[in-house]
């Protein structure tokens, strides 16, 4: 950063006070609650974050310094929920991610579902896959429901990334068709009734307190 940009001794004291200032805010919030999610405890909460990242970011800018808090991100928590009591419809999305680690395979398997399929000519079944990856996507897709795909992603030469699932309350059914070009505009976290992630992050978090164990006990 040039020295330009880099923010003013002045600038980082304020950030400092921000931080201070939202500490106060923060404690006065959890210390009135009205129950367990409180709106005013989860605005103070997020307030906090924010100033103590904009400290953060201030004193690393002209200091080359950090601070030991770690903020969490968005996606670590939901805000309170804000729907329905008694949903009249549901809504489920579900992300998960691949990476196609064994290209062959997986052409290898799209082309012996395209040459068992009865409605494809089997002279043209090549050109159905080929050398195409994007082409063995859409077939293998194509025939088998996700949690399948899921559970035999090695099967077809893939290797799992993160996945999530969330189901939404939501006030009525829409009509057929309303959603279909923009599918995932309408994601509310705060109609979110409960929500399942799957990471290898986790994992990693668990072997390292693991680890952080074991080397209390040899020491």
């Amino acid at each position: 950063m040039s020295d330009a940009a880099q923010p003013t001794a002045a600038e980082v004291r304020a950030a400092a006070e921000a931080v201070k200032a939202a500490l106060d805010r923060h404690l006065e919030a959890v210390e009135h609650r009205t129950g367990e999610d409180d709106p005013a405890v989860y605005d103070a909460f997020n307030a906090l974050a924010a100033a103590a990242e904009a400290y953060d970011e201030r004193l690393y800018d002209r200091y080359d310094e950090v601070t030991p808090f770690e903020i969490p991100g968005a996606d670590d928590s939901l805000p309170p929920y804000a729907g329905p009591e008694e949903p009249n419809a549901l809504t489920v999305l579900i992300r998960r991610d691949y990476a196609v680690v064994e290209p062959q395979r997986l052409l290898a398997q799209a082309q012996r579902i395209a040459d068992l399929d009865p409605d494809e000519d089997r002279s043209d079944s090549a050109a159905v896959v080929g050398t195409s990856v994007h082409a063995a996507l859409g077939v293998l897709f194509g025939e088998y429901e996700p949690d399948e795909i899921g559970s035999r992603h090695k099967e077809f030469g893939l290797e799992e990334g993160d996945s999530t699932l969330w189901v939404s309350a939501a006030d009525n059914l829409p009509e057929p068709g309303e959603w279909l070009s923009t599918p995932f505009d309408q994601a509310d976290p705060q109609r979110v009734v409960c929500r399942f992630d799957v990471s290898s992050v986790f994992d990693e978090d668990e072997l390292g307190e693991d680890l952080d164990d074991l080397d209390e006990v040899q020491s």
